[in-house]
């Protein structure tokens, strides 16, 4: 029997607490014996208070880690919240895993250095910022480092969870577990389809009047030429300027300003994807779908279909 220590830390999401003992209780053989125990423990073993408006009572202290086979932490409100000790008892060799801001936590404690890891979308910068020789990964839905995995926000620990379960007992496990929870056992793409990305305005630098003037023009061919004269300056002043002020070339940026368009179009209207693709400014369907797998994970028909709930 798998042994599993869940550590919930004062202002831990309560639906991510849970996430675990859902998947993992719902994990059996083939005579329907569990194959997994899961333990819920507080740093001193008192009351935990949660991100809502209720408080938990456990019945061990942190001391459970150093028993167990892997230790589960779950995210808190106010990442890292922790002490940067507290998984110091966990014994070498035990697989150790971050549910979203959770990976706050283990790096804290030193063990994503030099590892890859992962967050939610919205907290990767600060991830990053705190945790330099952490080598955050904010488009994955989880990273599988060995014995040190970490994942994204709320459904991603789902995704986690159930990777364990299958790289411990096999796809056929993993896949019980999804229909007994009702949950996709496997989904494509990465956190990149869930991100949204603000469109600059006029005041954000000198390139700013010609960055507005291409997105009211993204259904139209646009060259580096065009945008250089409407800018009024050569090609090589115009490019050195665009870079340093939004950190890509402008064609990474035209292609990234209409990726943007292609996904609001497929989230709010029926256009067919060749529709799509020609609004915003991709030409043809083959065009888009190459250049939003590419930046999203996803094809656009996948992307409509969670994001629409159609199948158009």
């Amino acid at each position: 029997m798998h042994r599993i220590g869940v550590l919930a830390l004062d202002g831990v999401l309560p639906f991510e607490l849970a996430i675990p003992a859902r998947i993992f209780d719902s994990a059996r053989d083939a005579d329907d014996a569990p194959l997994y125990t899961v333990t819920t423990c507080s740093v001193d073993g008192g009351p935990v208070r949660t991100a809502a408006d209720f408080t938990l009572a456990v019945e061990h202290d942190a001391s459970l880690l150093a028993a167990v086979d892997t230790v589960i932490v779950p995210p808190t409100a106010d990442a890292p919240g922790a002490p940067r000790d507290v998984l110091a008892g966990v014994r070498p060799g035990t697989r150790v895993v971050g549910l979203c801001t959770g990976a706050f936590v283990l790096a804290a404690a030193g063990l994503l250095d030099g590892r890859p890891a992962t967050t939610h979308w919205n907290e990767a910068d600060r991830l990053q910022r705190a945790f330099p020789q952490v080598k955050v990964d904010p488009n994955v839905l989880f990273v599988d480092d060995g014995d040190v995995l970490t994942s994204a926000g709320v459904a991603a620990g789902v995704d986690l969870c159930l990777h364990l379960v299958r790289r411990d007992h096999g796809s056929a496990v993993a896949n019980r577990v999804a229909r007994r929870c009702v949950v996709p056992p496997w989904r494509d793409g990465g956190q990149a389809q869930f991100i949204e990305r603000p469109v600059p305005g006029a005041a954000d630098g000198g390139t700013a009047a010609t960055r507005a003037w291409a997105l009211d023009r993204l259904d139209r061919p646009l060259t580096l030429a065009d945008l250089a004269g409407h800018a009024r300056v050569s090609v090589r002043t115009f490019t050195r300027r665009f870079r340093a002020e939004t950190g890509v070339s402008p064609g990474q940026w035209l292609v990234r300003q209409r990726v943007e368009r292609a996904r609001h179009l497929l989230e709010t209207t029926d256009h067919s994807v060749d529709a799509v693709a020609h609004r915003a400014g991709f030409g043809t369907g083959a065009s888009l779908r190459l250049h939003f797998q590419a930046a999203v994970g996803v094809p656009p028909q996948h992307y409509r279909r969670t994001f629409r709930g159609t199948t158009v």
